[in-house]
């Protein structure tokens, strides 16, 4: 957060009261405020019904049936018209729910539960989605990149291509592809080009929808 701003207001959703509580401690020792603490999508969806949310931060499987509740009200949230940015956490890496996740609008996130133990990432995260930005845990992007490849378009990328690939399905901006890689933002540029040309994507401006359409791809192997 920059100095000066006002508090980004999170509203946290968990049936797990200690875990819920755990998060919340983790997001207001890094400067968040957390506004709202429930047990349920129903009580998150009054929250941000309310106004005073920027970001919810919420747990996949909640009651009653502890599936897929948490991206339910995701997908509510957007039908809704709410563009509050939303981060959604889990137990498993998921690649399927990461991508229903992120189809459903920018300033969307999946994480796993784990990532609540490295505070920075978990309130970089949250920092993301409020600004419309994507995000999508490592191991989720790891476990679709490495599948078998055979003779596939993933094949012919150099390795220094499939870093930027990961760092790309993850959310990273150009810029944050940078930073991550150490490489000049031009290198990255070149770099996502040729990606997106070896593997028959259309380049867009808009970082949510070129994460979406890798996802795609590698989802789809």
């Amino acid at each position: 957060m920059q100095p000066g701003r006002p508090a980004l207001r999170v509203a946290v959703a968990d049936d797990a009261m200690l875990l819920r509580e755990g998060i919340g401690k983790v997001l207001a020792d890094g400067g968040l405020e957390v506004v709202a603490s429930v047990s349920s999508g129903e009580e998150l969806a009054d929250v941000v019904e309310k106004g005073a949310v920027d970001v919810a931060v919420l747990d996949i499987r909640m009651p009653p049936h502890f599936r897929d509740e948490g991206i339910l009200a995701l997908e509510r949230l957007r039908e809704s018209g709410s563009q509050v940015g939303v981060l959604l956490l889990s137990m498993y890496a998921t690649p399927e729910y990461a991508m229903r996740a992120l189809a459903a609008g920018a300033g969307t996130g999946y994480l796993l539960k784990e990532r609540v133990s490295e505070p920075r990432t978990l309130v970089a995260a949250v920092e993301t989605v409020s600004g419309g930005g994507s995000v999508v845990d490592p191991e989720v992007v790891a476990q679709l990149i490495q599948r078998p490849r055979g003779d596939e378009p993933l094949s012919r990328l150099t390795e220094r291509e499939l870093s930027v690939l990961e760092c790309m399905a993850q959310g990273n901006s150009n810029a944050g592809i940078s930073r991550q890689l150490f490489l000049g933002v031009k290198t990255v540029e070149t770099h996502v080009g040729n990606i997106m040309q070896k593997l028959g994507l259309k380049d867009s401006p808009d970082n949510h929808r070129r994460v979406l359409a890798v996802l795609a791809y590698l989802g789809s192997r």
